[in-house]
């Protein structure tokens, strides 16, 4: 595959190519932003990604970098206050998931009057927010796989309750998000493979979801397709352009499906991640199997569908769960959760969490909490049941 830039308008202005990211520039004045504050990973700070976005620019930004690998609203608080402080005028989100769902929040509370909390993604409560008052966002992935850089949402762990909430507003959505698959050649083979299984994760789920989206749908079984081909290539040879290219536009495709929901995978894997602080795309990867088991009856017609775009060998339910397993282990995703938390004494206090969570409401089975415990119980264990009653 030749890898030519080219802008897409969908959901928002993509500009996908080799070394676009020498176009920051271009891009904050096309948002009238004079005085960005690039928000970033840790890890982040010394790489050339960071020096090449600063000497594209006019002038150097500021950077804010107090961000955890689960961001929590004190992160976002610390954000708003260096924002403020320096009078900035707009954000370049820069990494992975975290650091693009830290810079949205920055960029709606910097002016608000309300604790973030009060924006949760419950109803409209997105309407309390005064939208004249929300900066814009550059968003530049580094990971391919959270998809938060075409996404309206951030998700931060509030540090009291130990929860995940996700924050919602529809201009949290990136004015403009720059792909450039050379950004992502550096990731590691672990981290490739779990943001990858991170936006297998949101197309699965959304496409398995009930509601009624045709054009998600779409985006979905397309966005799984290509993951099954690039992948593992990416894994193993990272310096794979078209596998990184390929890869880097399924991060977008999973969070434009997800408009049509997700589903158990994310309720369970959000309180295991803000209790214990995995990392979420690959506590989605563990739950993966346990959760499609559990919605057999409802979900096998559309996994056989599934199966064939995917042309696997074998056309059936469980021959689907056999390939996820074995492409897990390919990418040396561990099977059980007790290889990622080696304890069980959250589980009863995880069930109600998980339970709670938004994404449990588009499951495409009615899950209460004695399911949620049981599929913890049996991912924990490494059992594989469609036993529930």
């Amino acid at each position: 595959m030749k890898i030519k830039n080219i802008n897409w308008n969908y959901p928002t202005s993509i500009w996908f190519g080799l070394n676009r990211i020498k176009e920051i520039q271009k891009s904050c004045d096309d948002l009238n932003i004079i005085n960005p504050l690039i928000v970033t990973d840790p890890g982040l700070i010394q790489t050339d990604i960071i020096v090449k976005i600063n000497n594209s620019l006019k002038v150097s930004a500021n950077i804010f970098s107090n961000i955890k690998s689960n961001p929590t609203g004190k992160n976002v608080e610390d954000g708003v206050k260096k924002f403020n402080e320096n009078n900035h005028d707009g954000i370049i989100a820069v990494g992975g998931g975290s650091a693009m769902d830290v810079g949205k929040g920055i960029a709606l509370m910097s002016k608000q009057e309300r604790p973030i909390w009060d924006f949760e993604d419950i109803n409209d409560w997105w309407t309390r927010a005064n939208s004249n008052k929300i900066f814009p966002i550059v968003a530049i992935p580094t990971t391919a796989g959270t998809g938060s850089e075409t996404g309206r949402a951030g998700v931060f762990t509030n540090e009291i309750s130990k929860e995940k909430k996700i924050i919602f507003h529809p201009k949290m959505l990136p004015s403009i998000v720059i792909l450039d698959p050379t950004l992502t050649i550096s990731l590691p083979p672990s981290l490739t493979a779990y943001t990858g299984m991170d936006a297998f994760a949101h197309c699965l789920e959304a496409y398995l979801s009930p509601v009624f989206h045709p054009m998600s749908q779409g985006i979905a079984l397309e966005g799984m397709r290509i993951i099954k081909e690039n992948l593992f290539e990416a894994f193993k040879d990272g310096k794979n352009i078209n596998a990184r290219a390929n890869m880097l536009s399924t991060s977008s495709m999973g969070s434009i499906a997800f408009q049509k929901g997700l589903g158990a995978i994310h309720s369970l894997s959000h309180p295991v991640g803000a209790i214990y602080n995995t990392h979420h795309g690959l506590t989605n990867a563990v739950f993966m199997p346990y959760v499609l088991m559990r919605n057999k009856n409802a979900i096998e017609k559309k996994i056989i569908s599934l199966s064939r775009y995917l042309n696997l060998s074998d056309i059936s339910f469980d021959n689907f769960i056999t390939w996820i397993i074995d492409f897990r282990k390919k990418l040396e995703i561990p099977h059980t959760l007790k290889e990622l938390i080696n304890e069980d004494k959250q589980l009863e206090k995880m069930s109600q969490m998980a339970l709670d969570d938004p994404s449990t409401s588009t499951n495409p089975v009615i899950l209460n909490k004695e399911d949620f415990l049981k599929l913890y119980i049996d991912s924990y264990n490494g059992k594989l049941s469609n036993d529930f009653k």
